[in-house]
C-alpha cells in the first residue's frame, strides 16, 4: 500500500493492525531477511529488521518536512489496534525512515514493514503489522545472486575537478566566508548480476560490527554516526567528525590514532560537528553531559573522532522531531549552515539524494534511532550509486581530502564485490 500526501491534505486510509511476541533469540537480526528489499537498523547483532510493505509514505520537499513525516506517520500509529507483549522501544509499530539531505529536494520516505523482527540485550520479538484487507507479503527464501563486478561509470565531478572543488572551499574559508564545509562525491557502479543487498549488509556488518547497517528503500551502508537514540527521556549522540586511514598494523595504527588525537585540523573539524549538535540539544535537556575530549573509535578502513553526549530531556520531542531539529549537522554540512549548505548546492555539481540526510527508526511512543547516511550507496538491479564525503576546513589540503574520499569508498564496494574503484574519467 502507497500513499503519497502532497502537502497539508492527507488522505484517510485503513487503521492497520499490530501485534508484537517474544520468539527465542536468534542470536544475529540479519540472518532472518531473505526479501530482497528489506529495511534494517542493526549494530553487534541489536537492532530492528524488516521486510514487506504495509504503508510506505513519501514525504514532501520543504523546510517543514520532518514535522510533516511526524503528523502522516502519527495517523498511523494512533489509530492502530495493537497488543504488544514485549514492551521494549521497537515494538508495536514501528516505521523505518531516510531523508534527503537537503531540503529543498524530494525523495524523503518512510515505510512501516509488514513484519519486523527485534533483538535488544538477548530479547528477542517479532511484530506483524497489517492493514484492512491486505495480506502480509510472504517471506520466500531467495538465491543469492553472483558477485558483482566493476562495470564502467562515473562520478559527476572527475577526481581533478572535485580537488579543484576542494580548493576553492578553502579559498572560501580562509576569506572568513564560513569555518567548515563538508564535500561529497559519488561513484556509480555496475554489476555482472543483480546486487544481493541482503549479502551485502551482511558483509558491512561483519567488517564494521562497531557501525549501524541500515535499509531503507533501496539505501543501504554501514555508519558510525548516531544522530540521535531517544529512550523515554534519555536521549544520546555520537558525533563523528576527523578521518584518518588504517596503517598495516598496531604499531602504525597506534601511531595514526595518537596523530588523529594531536592534528589541529581534524579536532577543529571534530570541535564544529560537536558543538552543532550540543547547541540544539541543550535548550531541550535539562541536563546535557559530553565527553571531556574525543576518543579513537577504530573501522575497517579508517579511525574517526568521536564524542557521545547524553542528556535528559526537559520537554515533549521525539526521535523523528529530534533529527529534524539537529539535521544538519556540522559533520554532514558545515558551519554556518546556511553558507555551508549554500556552497555544497555550487561546488559538489549533483544532488546528494538521501547521501548524509537522517536514516532509522521510531517506534509509537517516539522513540527511536537516527543516525547519518554515511558509507552507503543508492542500490537497485544491477546498478548503485555510491557516497564519500570529507569535511573541509582553512588547513585542507584536495590530495588528501581525495584520497580520504576513496577509503570511505571501500566499505561499499567490498560490500558489493568490488575489489577496488573502476576506472574513472580523466579531468
Amino acid at each position: 500500500m502507497r500513499c503519497y500526501y502532497p502537502g497539508s491534505g492527507m488522505t484517510a486510509e485503513p487503521p492497520i493492525k499490530v501485534r508484537t511476541v517474544p520468539v527465542r533469540d536468534p542470536g544475529g537480526l540479519l540472518s532472518e531477511l531473505h526479501d530482497p528489499r528489506p529495511v534494517a537498523w542493526v549494530r553487534e547483532g541489536d537492532g530492528l529488521v524488516g521486510w514487506g510493505e504495509t504503508a510506505t509514505i513519501t514525504v514532501p520537499a520543504g523546510p517543514g518536512r520532518f514535522a510533516v513525516a511526524e503528523r502522516l506517520l502519527r495517523a498511523r500509529f494512533d489509530t492502530a489496534d495493537t497488543e504488544d507483549h514485549v514492551g521494549l522501544p521497537g515494538c508495536g509499530p514501528v516505521a523505518f525512515g531516510s531523508f534527503s539531505f537537503d531540503s529543498a529536494r524530494g525523495g524523503s520516505v518512510l515505510t512501516i514493514p509488514c513484519m519486523v523482527a527485534g533483538r535488544r540485550k538477548g530479547v528477542a520479538w517479532v511484530t506483524t503489522i497489517t492493514a484492512a484487507r491486505q495480506r502480509a507479503i510472504a517471506n520466500e527464501e531467495l538465491p543469492p545472486a553472483p558477485a558483482t563486478e566493476p562495470g564502467r561509470g562515473g562520478n559527476s565531478l572527475t577526481a581533478a575537478q572535485w580537488e579543484r572543488a576542494v580548493a576553492a572551499a578553502v579559498r572560501h574559508i580562509r576569506a572568513g566566508r564560513l569555518s567548515k564545509v563538508v564535500l561529497a562525491r559519488d561513484l556509480q557502479v555496475t554489476s555482472a548480476a543483480p546486487i544481493d543487498t541482503i549479502a551485502a549488509l551482511r558483509v558491512l556488518a561483519a567488517r564494521d560490527p562497531d557501525c549501524y547497517v541500515f535499509a531503507c528503500a533501496g539505501l543501504i551502508g554501514a555508519t558510525p554516526e548516531l544522530l540521535i537514540q531517544r529512550e523515554g527521556r534519555r536521549v544520546r549522540s555520537r558525533v563523528i567528525a576527523g578521518t584518518a586511514a588504517r596503517g598495516r598494523g598496531r604499531a602504525e595504527d597506534a601511531a595514526i590514532s595518537a596523530a588523529l588525537i594531536g592534528s589541529a585540523k581534524e579536532s577543529e573539524e571534530h570541535g564544529y560537528a560537536t558543538e552543532s549538535v550540543r547547541q540544539v540539544l541543550a535548550p531541550l535537556c535539562a541536563d546535557l553531559d559530553a565527553d571531556a575530549a574525543p576518543s579513537v573509535i577504530s573501522l575497517a578502513d579508517t579511525h574517526h573522532l568521536a564524542t557521545t553526549i547524553r542528556g535528559t530531556l526537559a520537554v515533549e520531542a521525539s526521535a523523528l522531531k529530534l533529527a529534524g531539529l539537529l539535521h544538519p549537522t556540522a559533520a554532514v554540512c558545515g558551519t554556518p549552515p546556511g553558507p555551508a549548505m549554500d556552497l555544497i548546492r555550487e561546488l559538489e555539481s549533483m544532488d546528494r539524494g538521501r547521501y548524509a540526510g537522517p536514516v532509522g527508526w521510531m517506534d509509537a511512543h517516539g522513540d527511536g534511532e537516527w543516525g547519518l547516511a554515511l558509507h552507503c550507496g543508492e542500490v537497485g538491479s544491477s546498478r548503485a550509486r555510491l557516497f564519500a564525503g570529507c569535511g573541509i576546513v582553512a588547513g585542507s589540503d584536495p590530495g588528501a581530502e581525495l584520497a580520504e574520499a576513496e577509503v570511505k569508498f571501500r566499505p561499499m564496494l567490498q560490500a558489493l564485490g568490488l575489489a577496488s574503484i573502476p576506472e574513472q574519467r580523466p579531468g
